[in-house]
């Protein structure tokens, strides 16, 4: 009773001289996660910044890019990392990682399922890397202004490449990936030949020379908000887009859009910490907290992204699941993006592409 005595006496001592707030410790950190934007960051803000800063009093400051690694290798070349948590894709988490550009993390560290089954067993193939844990299985697609086509309708990948029957602007992500492997599937690949065929050289100048057949007819976008406002504006007839962002366009802004699944290019989306974290303890906590199965589920109820956990998938509402990439009928003529193809020759194609742009 005596210490119990003392140590409320000196809390309170302590408060009175201004030592001590009411808010956690903790709270007088903050993170800087970083991801994409638009509707795709704030299914991230609703699922897990404002539940864990409600958990942990940890303030998170929510910054956006356009991918890539060039401003993660830039912070930790120079030494001065102020990003904590970064939204990546496969492919650049491999090429990150192998550059040491990112810190690994343990993926025993991560929460089990909800009946004791180990993260690393719960989390879908490609899911887990050493440098990386996936929040979501997403894809690029295409989409139609409905409005444009009142006959015929596009349904193919090949129709997007054919400007005389469903005339009109395209638009295309400024970039190689996956203008490439749509390219080929347009011209008549099988899915499973894609990436055989991008590895020769007769199948570089192939897909070049599709895209060299819509080029003129082409506006090139590079943030996700972009092509669903292109669509919107009357820019393009049809454009290229992540499928959340135009779940988002059709079912909450109510666009005139259709969605075609032909030929979609899925791939992984990844938390990756800059190697030279100056919060890595609260990052990597923060990692564990946004990756849990009730987590991944709740990010669904905001977009139409799949979570990775297996666990997660039944809590996903039933109505939500026919826009999920993964959904069967979604699936039928899909491509996995083959983040070890990209990883060695994405230097490459990105020199090839920015010439042919400008030529």
């Amino acid at each position: 009773m005596k210490r119990l005595t003392k140590y409320t006496s000196l809390t309170a001592a302590l408060a009175a001289a201004g030592l001590l707030t009411a808010t956690p410790v903790l709270a007088q950190k903050a993170l800087t996660i970083v991801s994409w934007g638009g509707a795709y960051t704030k299914s991230q803000l609703e699922a897990y910044h404002k539940p864990y800063t409600a958990k942990t009093g940890i303030k998170i400051n929510s910054a956006d890019y356009n991918g890539g690694l060039a401003e993660v290798r830039a912070q930790v070349e120079a030494g001065n990392v102020t990003w904590d948590a970064v939204d990546l894709e496969l492919s650049d988490v491999v090429l990150g990682c192998d550059e040491g550009l990112l810190e690994t993390i343990d993926p025993a560290i991560l929460p089990p399922a909800p009946d004791g089954t180990p993260a690393a067993k719960d989390f879908v193939s490609g899911a887990l890397h050493e440098c990386a844990v996936g929040t979501i299985v997403w894809s690029t697609v295409y989409a139609y202004d409905t409005t444009k086509y009142p006959g015929k309708k596009p349904a193919t990948m090949a129709d997007f490449f054919n400007t005389k029957a469903f005339p009109g602007k395209r638009g295309m992500r400024k970039g190689p990936k996956p203008n490439l492997e749509f390219a080929l599937i347009g011209d008549g690949v099988p899915v499973d030949k894609v990436y055989e065929t991008l590895s020769t050289p007769e199948g570089v100048d192939r897909a070049f020379a599709a895209l060299d057949r819509i080029k003129d007819e082409v506006i090139w976008w590079e943030a996700g908000a972009q092509p669903p406002q292109m669509l919107a504006d009357g820019e393009v007839a049809m454009t290229t887009a992540y499928n959340g962002r135009l779940f988002n366009a059709i079912f909450t802004e109510k666009k005139p859009f259709e969605i075609v699944w032909d030929g979609q290019v899925w791939d992984l989306d990844l938390w990756g910490i800059p190697r030279g974290s100056k919060n890595l303890k609260q990052t990597l906590d923060f990692v564990k907290f946004s990756t849990d199965t009730q987590r991944l589920a709740d990010q669904a109820k905001w977009i139409s992204y799949g979570p990775v956990r297996k666990s997660s998938l039944p809590l996903v509402a039933s109505d939500m699941q026919p826009h999920m990439p993964t959904y069967t009928e979604n699936f039928k003529n899909a491509l996995q993006n083959n983040f070890e193809w990209w990883a060695d020759h994405q230097d490459e194609m990105n020199e090839r592409f920015a010439a042919w742009l400008a030529k």
